[in-house]
């Protein structure tokens, strides 16, 4: 069972990495773990969302790294004995160091391996590091996901059948994990904007031929920023300690009152489900 979750500042969730950054880390880190040996693990903080396990070390140290990816917005290193699951939080980044390489403050794991370490920075202490025996798809975190946005499991015939009576916001609804993963807030709004849908619609009403254009908008705008090596609105690096530079393609988010740049409306700003929301109203109806 995972120790109680601790409450969390609604007002600075939007500033978490989301799955464009998580995918760009797993593809940055994978290169320099797989096929490696964990030869050392340093805690110097285990104080996280969920305590890191004291038996962490024992299940890794002499370990080789089997392979690197993701799922949702968790990254899963695999060994042979089980699977090492680690979240970002929301403002938590992997980065590598060179042995003689002093810890910054927030520097709170070191995964060493024969020829280098990784490092785990979370100033907020929201990210989590949990060992995962079994399946991962098992475990509780995970198992009630839904498909994965770039997956041919995400696609017209299924948003149109889940949003079937809905009354939601259409925003909310892709960014319910249990609908599809891994689509926050910044991407919500871009994608809802290339798809010329407004965010507050119901979701119950979204047409056949506007949930195709939304699913291939989400699909694009993920793509794009994964490309770009995702968004960096304030804390994301990614393992080489780059930022993302998606931000400038941005289109609608963050530009409230700024020239659309399809019509030139100003850029339009309301709260839906608690978050920013970011569209135009000329554009997108």
């Amino acid at each position: 069972m995972l120790p109680r979750y601790r409450g969390i500042n609604r007002t600075i969730l939007y500033f978490m990495p989301e799955l464009p950054e998580v995918e760009t880390t797993v593809r940055g880190i994978s290169p320099f773990l797989t096929g490696r040996t964990v030869t050392n693990l340093v805690v110097r903080e285990s104080r996280l969302r969920w305590p890191i396990p004291d038996s962490l070390a024992d299940r890794i140290v002499g370990q080789s790294v089997l392979g690197v990816c993701r799922r949702a917005k968790y990254i899963l290193i695999e060994f042979a004995s089980g699977h090492l699951l680690i979240h970002l939080g929301m403002s938590g980044s992997l980065r590598f160091a060179s042995a003689g390489e002093r810890p910054k403050m927030h520097d709170h794991v070191d995964i060493e391996v024969d020829d280098g370490l990784m490092r785990f920075h979370d100033p907020r202490r929201f990210g989590c590091m949990l060992w995962v025996e079994g399946a991962p798809t098992d475990f509780k975190l995970l198992r009630d996901l839904g498909p994965e946005p770039l997956s041919d499991e995400f696609n017209a015939a299924y948003l149109h059948r889940v949003s079937r009576n809905r009354t939601t916001a259409v925003k909310n609804l892709i960014m319910d994990s249990r609908v599809v993963v891994g689509v926050g807030n910044i991407y919500a709004s871009e994608a809802l904007f290339r798809a010329g849908i407004r965010p507050g619609n119901r979701a119950g009403r979204i047409s056949m031929p506007r949930c195709k254009r939304l699913v291939a908008a989400i699909q694009d705008t993920l793509a794009d920023a994964i490309c770009a090596g995702g968004t960096t609105i304030r804390d994301f690096v990614s393992g080489q300690g780059m930022p993302g530079y998606f931000r400038q393609e941005l289109l609608v988010y963050d530009r409230r009152g700024k020239a659309c740049r399809i019509c030139a409306t100003p850029i339009s700003r309301k709260v839906i489900g608690q978050r920013s929301t970011y569209y135009c109203r000329l554009c997108q109806n």
